[in-house]
């Protein structure tokens, strides 16, 4: 069926990761399709400011090399992903240590090892282990478990009994130290939930990744994915400035250009606004995020490392020099420092980010200069126990709907979605693609 201004074979509202992830794999078989998006880019939350050469994400993001979908999406090829050093810097009682040095999927090889040589290590008598971490024998059992979460499939971590993540933690073995000190504020980072309530398949996911990858960010900013993807569509099916205000399996209403016709509708918005056009979808509660991004001429002395608080003596839950990350997001001789605070933003919320970062930093921070500081309510889609990660992105014959709300609330959750929806309207149009569905169950 060829498309005109007013039909197209599927009709995608909303250009966000999902969204455009859909409209690759759906163009790819033949199938026409246009994107509508009613902000004037594309991307959704996943974007980035641009202001007096300072590029700012409005929701710090942290991506790991180890999801699948970032490697294997057609789009991304030339996505470049910018590392942070190899773990994490934790910051307890005035001091940096550095944690979660994984070696990948290899590090399983080793894990048992390292616990017997750490048995051998702590045998001999010395004084009580300051830090977060513990001795050699609670760091050498952190890394085999770390190891295990490596090397573990993703079936089998989905099959686990589920359990508050926080819960789960301690339930595993673990010395509280190693739990309050690392994993805790490492998970809070990576599913921007500070009392880890989220679905202990969800946080064991998320460690998995974690040990088999390096944490990243985009180079350009959190927005370059999703200009990639855009890019690489044929021209015209991506429409910004398009409202719509009522949709149905054969058509949409818009505000600008009236009815369009379709086969197929796919909702690849946020989740309140799938509910507005589609009036009984379950609506998740949500984790608010704030971002502050400050700028300074002098860098902070901790490179280009994530930095957490294990104290929690603070708002900010991780912060770190980005432009050290990736210097594009800053102008030549300027610094860019993003932090994130989790939860309802506290009173006072830049004074109060500010001792807190001189302290997690070591510096003052009286003459750092506040770039900007965006507030999301919904920034995260919340994922309590007992959560579906694979949610239904079928709802009939004809309708689809995903998003980072119908399976982890993460850049993976949204980009798998999206081509789990496309694969079930093709499949509904008879049409034979070469992803099995075991494909698309084991990707995580």
């Amino acid at each position: 069926m060829l498309a005109t201004a007013h039909h197209a074979d599927v009709v995608i509202v909303g250009a966000g990761v999902a969204g455009l992830r859909a409209a690759h794999q759906l163009i790819s078989t033949g199938v026409t399709v246009s994107v509508l998006e009613a902000a004037p880019c594309v991307g959704g939350r996943m974007s980035t400011d641009l202001i007096d050469g300072f590029r700012l994400d409005r929701i710090g993001q942290v991506l790991s090399t180890a999801y699948p979908e970032l490697l294997h999406t057609p789009g991304l090829e030339d996505l470049v992903l910018r590392p942070y050093a190899p773990g994490v810097l934790v910051h307890s009682e005035g001091r940096h240590h550095r944690a979660g040095e994984t070696g990948g999927p290899q590090r399983t090889r080793s894990a048992r090892g390292a616990l017997t040589t750490a048995r051998a290590l702590a045998s001999a008598p010395r004084p009580r282990p300051l830090g977060p971490l513990g001795g050699p024998l609670d760091q050498a059992r952190l890394s085999a478990a770390l190891g295990r979460f490596a090397g573990t499939p993703v079936e089998r971590l989905l099959a686990r009994p589920e359990l508050p993540a926080l819960q789960a933690l301690f339930h595993r073995g673990l010395p509280s130290r190693t739990v309050n000190g690392f994993l805790r504020p490492l998970l809070s980072a990576l599913l921007s939930d500070p009392d880890l309530t989220t679905s202990s398949r969800c946080a064991d996911l998320a460690l998995r990744g974690f040990a088999r990858g390096r944490l990243c960010v985009p180079e350009g900013g959190a927005g370059s994915l999703p200009e990639l993807l855009a890019a690489t569509l044929p021209p015209g099916t991506v429409r910004t400035g398009v409202h719509v205000t009522g949709a149905s399996i054969s058509s949409v209403s818009t505000k600008e250009d009236g009815d369009l016709g379709c086969r197929s509708l796919l909702l690849a918005t946020g989740a309140r606004a799938a509910a507005e056009l589609l009036p009984g979808l379950r609506v998740p509660d949500f984790h608010p995020v704030t971002v502050l991004h400050h700028t300074t001429r002098s860098a902070p002395p901790t490179g280009s490392a994530l930095v957490l608080d294990a104290d929690r003596s603070g708002p900010v839950s991780h912060t770190a020099v980005i432009s050290a990350v990736d210097p594009t997001r800053a102008p030549d001789g300027r610094v860019l420092i993003s932090s994130t605070v989790l939860g309802t933003p506290p009173p006072g919320l830049d004074d109060g980010v500010r001792s807190h970062l001189s302290r997690l930093y070591g510096t003052p921070t009286d003459d750092w200069e506040l770039l900007a500081v965006h507030h999301d309510p919904d920034a995260v889609p919340a994922m309590p126990a007992p959560h579906d990660v694979r949610r239904p992105v079928r709802l009939l014959s004809g309708l689809y709907v995903c998003g980072d709300h119908r399976e982890t609330s993460t850049v993976q959750g949204a980009l798998h979605s999206g081509r789990r929806a496309a694969q079930e309207i093709l499949r509904d149009f008879g049409i034979r693609t070469g992803h099995p569905a075991e494909e698309l169950r084991a990707a995580a």
